[in-house]
Protein backbone atom coordinates (compact mmCIF):
# COMPACT_ATOMS: atom_id res chain seq x y z
CA UNK A 1 0.00 0.00 0.00
CA UNK A 2 0.91 3.52 -1.13
CA UNK A 3 3.06 5.39 2.25
CA UNK A 4 1.03 8.75 3.45
CA UNK A 5 1.03 11.40 2.47
CA UNK A 6 -0.46 10.50 -0.53
CA UNK A 7 -1.44 12.47 -4.05
CA UNK A 8 -3.39 10.38 -6.83
CA UNK A 9 -4.75 11.93 -9.78
CA UNK A 10 -7.78 10.96 -11.26
CA UNK A 11 -7.77 10.63 -14.60
CA UNK A 12 -11.63 10.26 -15.24
CA UNK A 13 -12.44 10.02 -19.27
CA UNK A 14 -11.24 13.55 -19.98
CA UNK A 15 -10.63 13.59 -23.59
CA UNK A 16 -6.85 14.60 -22.25
CA UNK A 17 -6.18 11.04 -20.40
CA UNK A 18 -7.83 8.54 -22.30
CA UNK A 19 -5.37 6.02 -24.99
CA UNK A 20 -2.11 7.40 -25.60
CA UNK A 21 -2.43 10.41 -23.53
CA UNK A 22 -3.22 8.41 -20.73
CA UNK A 23 0.04 7.36 -21.01
CA UNK A 24 1.83 10.09 -21.09
CA UNK A 25 0.22 11.98 -18.16
CA UNK A 26 0.80 8.17 -16.79
CA UNK A 27 4.73 9.09 -17.67
CA UNK A 28 4.65 12.54 -16.05
CA UNK A 29 3.29 11.13 -12.84
CA UNK A 30 5.82 8.80 -12.94
CA UNK A 31 8.59 11.13 -13.67
CA UNK A 32 7.80 13.47 -10.60
CA UNK A 33 7.43 10.87 -7.86
CA UNK A 34 10.86 9.56 -8.84
CA UNK A 35 12.25 13.10 -9.23
CA UNK A 36 10.56 14.38 -5.79
CA UNK A 37 10.01 11.35 -3.70
CA UNK A 38 6.33 11.65 -3.43
CA UNK A 39 4.02 8.41 -3.04
CA UNK A 40 2.08 9.22 -5.95
CA UNK A 41 -0.98 7.24 -7.81
CA UNK A 42 -3.04 7.69 -10.76
CA UNK A 43 -6.42 6.21 -11.08
CA UNK A 44 -6.96 5.40 -14.85
CA UNK A 45 -10.54 4.62 -16.90
CA UNK A 46 -10.48 0.59 -17.38
CA UNK A 47 -9.51 0.57 -21.05
CA UNK A 48 -5.96 1.75 -20.04
CA UNK A 49 -5.49 -0.09 -17.14
CA UNK A 50 -3.25 -2.46 -19.18
CA UNK A 51 -1.54 -0.03 -21.19
CA UNK A 52 -0.79 1.87 -18.30
CA UNK A 53 0.53 -1.40 -16.72
CA UNK A 54 3.05 -2.11 -19.35
CA UNK A 55 5.30 1.27 -19.48
CA UNK A 56 4.86 2.63 -16.11
CA UNK A 57 5.86 1.77 -12.51
CA UNK A 58 3.99 4.10 -10.05
CA UNK A 59 0.86 2.50 -8.22
CA UNK A 60 -2.17 2.43 -10.80
CA UNK A 61 -5.92 2.47 -9.77
CA UNK A 62 -9.39 1.29 -11.50
CA UNK A 63 -11.88 3.88 -11.17
CA UNK A 64 -14.75 1.95 -10.12
CA UNK A 65 -14.94 -1.94 -9.46
CA UNK A 66 -18.52 -3.67 -9.49
CA UNK A 67 -19.92 -5.97 -6.79
CA UNK A 68 -19.32 -9.12 -8.55
CA UNK A 69 -17.71 -12.43 -8.39
CA UNK A 70 -16.54 -14.71 -11.36
CA UNK A 71 -19.31 -15.64 -13.12
CA UNK A 72 -22.16 -14.61 -15.97
CA UNK A 73 -21.40 -11.08 -15.62
CA UNK A 74 -21.03 -9.29 -18.81
CA UNK A 75 -19.95 -5.32 -18.88
CA UNK A 76 -19.08 -5.53 -15.32
CA UNK A 77 -15.50 -4.17 -13.98
CA UNK A 78 -14.73 -7.46 -12.11
CA UNK A 79 -12.01 -7.16 -9.23
CA UNK A 80 -9.92 -10.23 -10.06
CA UNK A 81 -9.67 -8.93 -13.56
CA UNK A 82 -8.29 -5.29 -12.32
CA UNK A 83 -5.94 -7.14 -10.28
CA UNK A 84 -4.24 -9.27 -13.10
CA UNK A 85 -3.64 -5.65 -15.15
CA UNK A 86 -0.87 -4.92 -12.09
CA UNK A 87 -3.18 -2.52 -10.46
CA UNK A 88 -2.79 -2.49 -6.76
CA UNK A 89 -6.29 -0.94 -6.40
CA UNK A 90 -9.61 0.82 -7.19
CA UNK A 91 -12.16 3.71 -6.28
CA UNK A 92 -15.17 2.85 -5.28
CA UNK A 93 -18.38 5.36 -4.73
CA UNK A 94 -16.66 8.11 -6.45
CA UNK A 95 -19.80 11.02 -6.81
CA UNK A 96 -19.70 10.45 -10.82
CA UNK A 97 -20.27 7.22 -9.65
CA UNK A 98 -22.22 6.30 -7.02
CA UNK A 99 -23.17 3.09 -5.41
CA UNK A 100 -26.46 2.08 -3.60
CA UNK A 101 -24.48 1.45 0.13
CA UNK A 102 -25.51 -2.70 -0.37
CA UNK A 103 -24.05 -2.16 -3.23
CA UNK A 104 -21.01 -0.41 -2.01
CA UNK A 105 -20.53 -2.81 0.85
CA UNK A 106 -20.20 -5.80 -1.61
CA UNK A 107 -18.27 -3.92 -4.18
CA UNK A 108 -15.64 -3.31 -1.25
CA UNK A 109 -15.91 -7.17 -0.24
CA UNK A 110 -14.91 -8.19 -3.91
CA UNK A 111 -12.21 -5.94 -4.30
CA UNK A 112 -10.65 -6.76 -0.66
CA UNK A 113 -10.96 -10.26 -2.00
CA UNK A 114 -9.01 -9.71 -4.95
CA UNK A 115 -6.23 -8.12 -2.75
CA UNK A 116 -7.14 -4.62 -4.54
CA UNK A 117 -6.59 -1.26 -2.23
CA UNK A 118 -9.94 0.44 -1.33
CA UNK A 119 -10.50 4.46 -1.51
CA UNK A 120 -13.79 4.51 -0.65
CA UNK A 121 -15.47 8.38 -1.78
CA UNK A 122 -17.49 9.94 0.84
CA UNK A 123 -19.64 13.60 0.14
CA UNK A 124 -19.89 14.87 3.75
CA UNK A 125 -18.31 14.16 7.29
CA UNK A 126 -21.43 11.63 7.42
CA UNK A 127 -20.23 9.09 4.80
CA UNK A 128 -17.08 9.67 6.34
CA UNK A 129 -18.41 8.10 9.83
CA UNK A 130 -20.47 5.57 8.04
CA UNK A 131 -18.13 4.16 5.32
CA UNK A 132 -15.52 4.13 8.08
CA UNK A 133 -16.95 0.62 8.97
CA UNK A 134 -16.50 -1.04 5.86
CA UNK A 135 -12.28 -0.40 6.72
CA UNK A 136 -11.15 0.48 3.62
CA UNK A 137 -7.74 1.11 3.24
CA UNK A 138 -8.63 4.99 2.85
CA UNK A 139 -11.53 7.25 2.99
CA UNK A 140 -11.60 10.13 -0.02
CA UNK A 141 -13.59 13.40 1.03
CA UNK A 142 -15.17 15.08 -1.52
CA UNK A 143 -18.69 17.20 -1.46
CA UNK A 144 -20.18 17.06 -5.20
CA UNK A 145 -20.52 20.80 -5.54
CA UNK A 146 -16.91 21.42 -5.31
CA UNK A 147 -15.47 19.07 -7.66
CA UNK A 148 -14.34 20.65 -11.01
CA UNK A 149 -14.04 23.93 -9.53
CA UNK A 150 -11.74 26.51 -10.51
CA UNK A 151 -13.02 29.08 -8.15
CA UNK A 152 -13.19 26.88 -4.53
CA UNK A 153 -11.65 24.29 -2.95
CA UNK A 154 -12.85 21.86 -0.21
CA UNK A 155 -9.87 23.48 1.74
CA UNK A 156 -11.21 27.17 1.81
CA UNK A 157 -14.40 26.40 1.65
CA UNK A 158 -15.12 23.80 3.80
CA UNK A 159 -11.89 23.56 5.93
CA UNK A 160 -14.52 22.47 9.34
CA UNK A 161 -15.24 19.59 7.20
CA UNK A 162 -12.32 18.40 6.61
CA UNK A 163 -11.21 17.83 10.38
CA UNK A 164 -14.44 16.58 10.78
CA UNK A 165 -13.92 14.05 8.53
CA UNK A 166 -10.65 13.06 9.98
CA UNK A 167 -12.14 12.79 13.54
CA UNK A 168 -15.06 10.46 11.95
CA UNK A 169 -12.40 8.13 10.02
CA UNK A 170 -11.98 5.78 12.77
CA UNK A 171 -8.20 6.04 12.08
CA UNK A 172 -8.55 5.54 8.45
CA UNK A 173 -6.69 7.82 6.16
CA UNK A 174 -8.50 10.58 4.76
CA UNK A 175 -7.93 11.86 1.07
CA UNK A 176 -8.81 15.29 0.37
CA UNK A 177 -10.61 16.36 -3.31
CA UNK A 178 -13.10 19.00 -4.76
CA UNK A 179 -11.55 21.76 -5.76
CA UNK A 180 -7.88 21.47 -4.63
CA UNK A 181 -5.62 23.76 -6.95
CA UNK A 182 -3.48 25.52 -4.68
CA UNK A 183 -0.11 24.85 -2.41
CA UNK A 184 -2.32 26.71 -0.17
CA UNK A 185 -5.38 24.03 -0.51
CA UNK A 186 -2.73 21.46 -0.25
CA UNK A 187 -0.98 22.77 3.15
CA UNK A 188 -4.23 23.65 4.74
CA UNK A 189 -5.57 19.91 4.16
CA UNK A 190 -2.45 18.84 5.43
CA UNK A 191 -2.69 20.85 8.37
CA UNK A 192 -6.58 19.78 9.20
CA UNK A 193 -5.19 16.32 9.16
CA UNK A 194 -5.51 14.68 6.03
CA UNK A 195 -3.60 11.95 4.44
CA UNK A 196 -3.24 13.14 0.94
CA UNK A 197 -5.58 14.31 -1.76
CA UNK A 198 -7.59 12.65 -5.07
CA UNK A 199 -7.44 15.22 -7.58
CA UNK A 200 -8.57 15.56 -10.88
CA UNK A 201 -9.19 19.04 -13.08
CA UNK A 202 -5.84 20.41 -11.57
CA UNK A 203 -3.62 18.23 -13.23
CA UNK A 204 -5.61 16.50 -16.14
CA UNK A 205 -6.99 20.50 -17.70
CA UNK A 206 -3.35 21.95 -16.72
CA UNK A 207 -1.38 23.43 -19.38
CA UNK A 208 1.28 22.21 -18.25
CA UNK A 209 0.54 19.22 -16.25
CA UNK A 210 3.90 18.39 -15.03
CA UNK A 211 4.77 21.76 -13.54
CA UNK A 212 1.62 21.84 -11.83
CA UNK A 213 1.89 18.48 -10.49
CA UNK A 214 5.54 19.36 -9.07
CA UNK A 215 4.13 22.46 -7.78
CA UNK A 216 1.13 21.19 -5.36
CA UNK A 217 3.32 17.90 -4.14
CA UNK A 218 5.86 20.84 -3.13
CA UNK A 219 3.69 21.34 -0.13
CA UNK A 220 4.32 17.90 1.27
Amino acid sequence: MMSCPIWITNFKTYEQCVGKKALELAKIHEKVALETGVSIGIAVNAFDLFRVAQEVKIPFFAQHCDPVDYGAHTGHLLAQSIKKTGAIGTLLNHSERRLSFADLQDSEVCARKASLTRVVCAEDPQEIEKFAWLNPDFLAFEPPELIGSSTASVSTSKPESIAESVSLSRGIPVLVGAGIQSVADVKIALELGASGFLVASAITKAEDPEATLRELVSAF
